[in-house]
């Protein structure tokens, strides 16, 4: 990819620009504010409410998209060039169907969203078509392996990811108001598409959780009597409550060990412990138990599926568990169901070879 020239300004300052071609204004947005592209990308992000993934996505497709067309404004340029850049990454690249469409998709929200435009020859760009994989399926003794080879509290975060079925950006940002021990239950807030759900809390795992609680409880005492900003909050939250986040309620379940400064704010916070962290340890519990299956942590959940499905669970019971919108997202499981454990035997097997 082309490296910036020397002596442009940084984030892409646009400066006066001519259209490559004409922009039809669509849904009135409140006018952007920032100077840069850049900073302009992220203020309609976060007005529109959009995760912190999501424009860490955005912010990186657009800048690559700049900087590919040596740092020429994107209100320059249009479709060629934006089939220029997604062949590159498609043929020099070689990047996944999936990492394809989220690059258009942030290049679509660039036009559509920041520089107000309306754009039918968007329509007309190829979408590659993602692949739908058998996921990896552990049997119950390969994840007791992996289980038993994790440690404090990344031992017990797997065992939350396969107890429960979460994603691992829910079982991080578990708040103490959300774990329910009367009920048995785990309040799973914002999952992916912005919708809350509720899940099992596993008996077994109570004792464990309990005690991790006790842990974060010390964590929020010494940040209380250090007088630190508490924790960050979702939406609006924060501006209506604005003592909430230094509430017990609100705190994280899993809070790091050390203050980090929050991306959008800028204030200086403890956050939840890192997704990183957990998955370099999670790769050497895998290795440890001697597996050779491209398992990740996102496999736990795939393993509670397919368990629940064995044991007999009805479908739809799984889908509501997983949070799934759709129950053909649930489906690929049952694959996974017809080939495995001995439901459809091998006409090889009625041979009586040795």
């Amino acid at each position: 990819m082309p490296s910036a020239p020397h002596g442009r300004e940084s984030e892409f300052a646009p400066g006066q620009r001519t259209l490559a071609r004409p922009l039809r204004l669509v849904a009135p947005l409140p006018p952007l504010r920032a100077p840069k592209l850049l900073d302009q990308v992220r203020e309609r992000i976060r007005y529109l409410h959009y995760s912190q993934r999501t424009e860490d996505a955005y912010v990186h497709w657009i800048r690559a998209f700049v900087r590919f067309h040596g740092l020429r404004h994107p209100s320059e340029l249009g479709a060629p060039e934006v089939e220029a850049f997604l062949r590159f990454l498609a043929s020099e690249r070689q990047v996944a169907p999936s990492t394809h469409n989220q690059a258009l998709a942030a290049l679509i929200f660039l036009y559509a969203k920041v520089l107000g435009g309306s754009l039918p020859w968007m329509q007309e760009i190829g979408r590659p078509r993602a692949s739908r994989h058998v996921p990896v399926v552990l049997t119950p003794s390969e994840v007791t392996a992996v289980l038993d080879g994790l440690q404090g509290e990344h031992r017990l975060l797997g065992r939350l990811l396969y107890g429960a079925g979460l994603r691992i950006s829910e079982a991080l940002e578990l708040r103490v108001k959300d774990v329910d021990f009367g009920h048995q239950a785990l309040v799973v807030r914002q999952g992916k598409g912005k919708k809350d759900r509720v899940v099992m809390l596993p008996v077994s795992l109570q004792p464990a959780l309990k005690d991790q609680l006790l842990r974060a409880h010390a964590v929020w005492e010494q940040d209380v009597a250090a007088d630190r900003s508490g924790v960050a909050l979702p939406d609006a939250l924060e501006r209506k409550y604005p003592r909430a986040g230094h509430s017990w309620a609100w705190f994280w379940v899993f809070p790091q060990d050390h203050h980090s400064t929050d991306p959008r704010s800028g204030v200086v916070r403890r956050h939840h412990l890192y997704d990183q962290t957990f998955q370099r340890a999670f790769k050497r519990a895998v290795q440890a138990a001697g597996l050779h299956k491209l398992v990740t942590p996102h496999t736990l959940r795939h393993c509670f599926a397919t368990h629940l499905l064995q044991a007999g669970y009805d479908i739809r019971t799984v889908q509501d568990l997983l949070g799934h919108a759709n129950v053909a997202t649930t489906m690929i499981y049952t694959h996974v169901l017809k080939l495995g454990g001995g439901a459809v035997r091998s006409p090889l097997d009625g041979l009586g070879m040795a």
